[in-house]
């Protein structure tokens, strides 16, 4: 029985079409390339409201708010890996996104349980306009985010070891940043096969 991982995309700006989206989209199809299944996620047109510190999600792991959390919560069970990636606004996530992690605290609320994402694999993506443009902080706030839900998250590795995916200006051009996508997607393939 030949088992098939299944990755989830997640771009976290506010462009539909824009540099995240291209860049998270084509470590996807990296990894479709060789075989993995795949579903893509756009922030861009999801209402998400922010988490108001309730925690009345501690006692079913649920959030009362009915918006579209739901389906990126599913979304996010449903896969063995995880590829996020963000604008880069003031050195840090998207607003959007930092709102969608932020709810992600109804899936860990009473940290009694064992963590439901745990065992996941994680990799982050920061799209800027200047090589230094504040991603490397933008990757570390996806790898925090990713190391609260006990994922396990991999970095571009060789030749760049970098953190994560690293974009600059416009991302179908960005023959380097491209480069380390590629490599952030295909360590998180490979992680994923080592678990077989």
């Amino acid at each position: 029985m030949v088992l098939i991982y299944k990755i989830l995309g997640i771009s976290g700006s506010p462009n539909k079409n824009g540099n995240t989206a291209y860049a998270v989209q084509y470590a996807l199809s990296t990894l479709k390339k060789r075989g993995f299944e795949s579903s893509y996620i756009s922030l861009s047109q999801k209402v998400i409201h922010p988490c108001i510190g309730c925690f009345k999600c501690a006692s079913d792991h649920k959030c009362w708010q009915q918006d579209d959390m739901l389906e990126i919560i599913n979304a996010m069970l449903w896969c063995d890996g995880i590829i996020i990636g963000s604008p880069v606004y003031f050195g840090m996530v998207s607003g959007q996104l930092k709102i969608m992690m932020d709810r992600c605290v109804a899936t860990r609320a009473n940290y009694g349980d064992t963590l439901p994402m745990t065992g996941k694999i994680g990799g982050a993506i920061a799209c800027a306009n200047s090589r230094n443009g504040g991603q490397e902080t933008t990757l570390q706030n996806l790898q925090t985010f990713m190391l609260q839900l006990n994922f396990q998250v991999v970095s571009d590795g060789p030749f760049y070891c970098h953190s994560g995916g690293t974009i600059m200006g416009d991302a179908s051009k960005d023959i380097w940043g491209l480069e380390t996508v590629n490599n952030l997607a295909n360590n998180l393939g490979n992680l994923l096969l080592k678990k077989t």
